[in-house]
């Protein structure tokens, strides 16, 4: 099986690894020049770097879509650049992920490859996608729904440690993005961990800089440019999150249900 993502951030990789793990070969798409912040665990920094590697799986960036197809035939992820998702005609994948987690559906439509997922809000099952994944922290994070639609964005931070907005970093300015502080890094609140335009970015509270966007990007002023992690742990900053992995099994769940549902309709027919 193979399965095209569209969007390599920090949960589109949770979800790459739990498909990757099952066997599944992964294609991830994404921006030119990504904005994730949590750049220790998203294989967008494949695009940067040419490669990236989380939790020992590696990704590589691929130019088009036959460079995609051996990279994944020697067992590793493809990351290629391909924010419109052209190349899907040319995979044709099993399934089409959306994972761009913009809040609102981008252009993903439920004719674009066998089992179309959604995931998060902007999304309605039956609809634009074959099933769509709850991404809101709470009792129902990772549920697979095959009718209707995720919970609408709010606009709040998930709560860690009791901690919700106030953890998410901000750039100060519009203009290039410029790291003083490194991603595992412990700061305190009021420290400078970057700039934008020369302006100071400073930490909000004490805790681990678990994410931070990539020195040079372009920024605008109120754009999420960090994230402060308030349990002090720095390995967190090399692993998944909890989220991440939920919403991961939630997308393999969907993709078992409907290969099931495949092969009873076929030994039916059969």
């Amino acid at each position: 099986m193979l399965a095209y993502i569209r969007g390599a951030g920090d949960l589109a990789t949770g979800i790459a690894l739990r498909l990757h793990r099952a066997g599944i070969q992964v294609v991830m798409a994404d921006i030119a020049e990504p904005t994730c912040i949590r750049r220790t665990v998203a294989f967008s920094e494949a695009i940067r770097c040419g490669e990236a590697v989380v939790e020992d799986v590696r990704a590589r960036l691929a130019a088009n879509a036959d460079e995609a197809r051996t990279i994944v035939a020697t067992g590793d992820i493809a990351v290629v650049v391909d924010p419109d998702a052209h190349m899907v005609a040319d995979l044709t994948p099993d399934a089409v992920v959306d994972a761009i987690l913009a809040k609102r559906n981008l252009g993903t439509t439920i004719d674009m490859a066998p089992v179309v997922i959604g995931v998060g809000p902007g999304f309605t099952a039956g609809m634009d996608c074959h099933a769509a994944v709850e991404t809101k922290r709470g009792h129902y994070l990772g549920r697979v729904l095959y009718t209707g639609s995720p919970i609408a964005n709010t606009g709040i931070p998930g709560i860690i440690a009791g901690v919700g907005a106030e953890r998410v970093l901000r750039a100060p300015a519009d203009g290039p993005f410029e790291c003083v502080r490194q991603i595992g890094d412990i700061v305190q609140a009021g420290e400078v961990v970057g700039r934008a335009a020369g302006k100071p970015m400073l930490a909000t509270i004490d805790g681990v800089l678990r994410g931070l966007l990539a020195p040079g990007v372009p920024a605008h002023e109120g754009m999420k440019a960090g994230d402060i992690d308030p349990r002090g742990d720095a390995s967190f900053c090399r692993t998944v999150s909890d989220k991440a992995s939920a919403v991961g099994g939630g997308v393999l769940e969907a993709l078992c249900h409907f290969a099931h549902k495949q092969e009873t309709q076929q030994t039916i027919e059969g």
